[in-house]
């Protein structure tokens, strides 16, 4: 019994020990419907930045040449013979590359075979006019003399007016075989294709032996400089930008080179659908990396 009673009591005690922990631990726990709610903590928020239009404008436009052209076949023909490839320096007026011209040729000869007989025919006309003449000269001083008829003289003097026209006539057939003559002339250059100024090769879109239609690509050749960059502005900057004006050209494709260039020209108008103008500035100096095609920026102050 006492063993019995011994153990009621440590029970007892165990139980009164763990009420006690749970006591001292629950002011922890919070009820979230009976908390005071808690102050919100400022944030601060941040300002959009003012740098880029404190500095001004950045627009961008690519660089490129005054004189860069697609070369084109002036006529049909088979490409006969290709005297330079890309990339090559060329200066104007050398021959990159021929067509066939053997026909044009040809007819070209047989026009001036007519020409030269046309020629022929008309100093015989201008001879027999200088007979005829003569004869109207003899007929008049036999008629002032009485030893003709007044029929006889106005016979030869009509023959000799008549012979006039007959020269006419040949002087405009010899005119219109020389230009026949000129015509194929122009026919043959058409098939030599030469440079139309000082550059570079870019491109080669034919092959020697390749029948080539009027129209069609035959050679890129491009200048190399001066370089020059075309871009728009807004037309707050209208009357604002000038002539001869000077500015940094910069290229993200190439760091750490700053160009500096100066506004060759102005749009004097502005484009109503955008509301903007073009403008057109040349690069001073040494060209460094930079080349035609590349895209660059320029950077402009704000507007006053």
């Amino acid at each position: 019994m006492r063993r019995v009673a011994w153990t009621r009591i440590g029970v007892m005690a165990l139980l009164a020990c763990g009420c006690g922990g749970d006591e001292k631990t629950s002011p922890s726990v919070t009820n979230a419907a009976t908390a005071p709610a808690l102050a919100p903590v400022p944030v601060a928020v941040p300002h959009p930045s003012t740098e880029t239009g404190e500095a001004g404008l950045v627009v961008s436009g690519p660089i490129i040449v005054e004189h860069q052209v697609e070369m084109t076949a002036q006529r049909d023909g088979i490409v006969e013979k290709i005297y330079f490839d890309a990339p090559t320096r060329v200066r104007s007026g050398t021959l990159l590359a021929k067509l066939d011209g053997r026909q044009i040729s040809a007819n070209l000869e047989a026009v001036r075979a007519k020409t030269r007989g046309i020629e022929a025919d008309l100093k015989n006309w201008e001879a027999e006019a200088e007979v005829l003449k003569a004869d109207y000269a003899r007929q008049k001083r036999l008629f002032e003399l009485g030893l003709t008829s007044e029929e006889q003289l106005d016979h030869a003097k009509f023959k000799a007016e008549s012979d006039q026209w007959d020269i006419k006539r040949v002087k405009e057939s010899l005119n219109t075989a020389k230009e026949e003559e000129h015509s194929l002339e122009l026919e043959l250059e058409k098939t030599k294709v030469t440079a139309p100024f000082d550059g570079l090769i870019a491109r080669r879109y034919v092959r020697e032996g390749q029948n080539v239609a009027k129209g069609d690509r035959l050679f890129w050749v491009t200048a190399e400089g001066p370089l020059l960059m075309r871009f728009t502005l807004p037309e707050k900057y209208f009357g604002k930008v000038r002539s001869g004006q000077q500015v940094e050209v910069s290229s993200a494709d190439v760091e750490g080179e700053k160009h500096a260039a100066r506004i060759k020209q102005v749009s004097p108008v502005v484009d109503p659908s955008s509301g903007t103008f073009e403008v057109l500035a040349e690069l001073i100096g040494n060209r460094g990396a930079f080349r035609p095609g590349m895209n660059a920026s320029v950077q402009l102050g704000n507007p006053r």
